[in-house]
């Protein structure tokens, strides 16, 4: 199975630690996989996009333009920007949530959360929303967004992995006193959309 995943967010949204958790599951299988990390000025609150390809003779870790299955978006407006990495046929499993840029905030606009998504609906012919925030409000922190996107990747069908083994893998990365937390995210977000 080959399959190349873009994921794509602002810092400190768990979108390098999803990538590794997409890896981790595809190399427990006994696939290939090769990752790497745009990051950029993340500290900050600046873009992150990660890369994840999966599957036999996989030569790059960076997924060309056009090349990714699929786009996991932990922010509209960073899906928006990260569109030209998508196939044709991708599909988009993107944050019902915008993270306002500083630029906006300077200036006294406002990212429009849904303007995002409409925008990505009209370009593209399957998008999963998933209420992110809801989600880490019912789990009770706003850490576990990553492990309710990949929930709603997994669930898609479309994705080569399932919810299984992605939880087998938040057991062997995450510190016991979160796995909860985690679980019941993961399950929330297969339900998205």
């Amino acid at each position: 199975m080959n399959k190349n995943f873009v994921l794509c967010g602002v810092g400190g949204q768990g979108t390098v630690l999803a990538s590794r958790v997409l890896a981790q599951a595809a190399m427990a299988r006994g696939d290939f996989a090769r990752t790497a990390e745009t990051i950029g000025m993340a500290q900050r609150g600046g873009s992150v996009i990660s890369h994840v390809r999966i599957g036999d003779g996989v030569q790059s870790a960076i997924v060309p333009a056009g090349g990714a299955d699929m786009l996991i978006a932990f922010e509209p407006g960073e899906a928006v920007r990260s569109l030209g990495y998508l196939k044709k046929d991708g599909i988009c499993v993107v944050s019902s949530s915008a993270v306002q840029p500083v630029t906006a905030a300077l200036t006294g606009s406002r990212l429009d959360a849904d303007e995002m998504i409409n925008y990505l609906k009209s370009k593209l012919k399957k998008v999963i929303v998933v209420d992110t925030e809801s989600i880490c409000k019912k789990c009770g922190s706003p850490k576990v967004m990553n492990v309710a996107l990949l929930g709603a990747a997994a669930a898609s069908g479309e994705a080569g992995f399932t919810a299984e083994e992605i939880e087998n893998v938040l057991y062997s990365k995450l510190p016991a006193k979160v796995l909860d937390m985690n679980r019941e995210a993961l399950r929330l977000g297969a339900q998205a959309d």
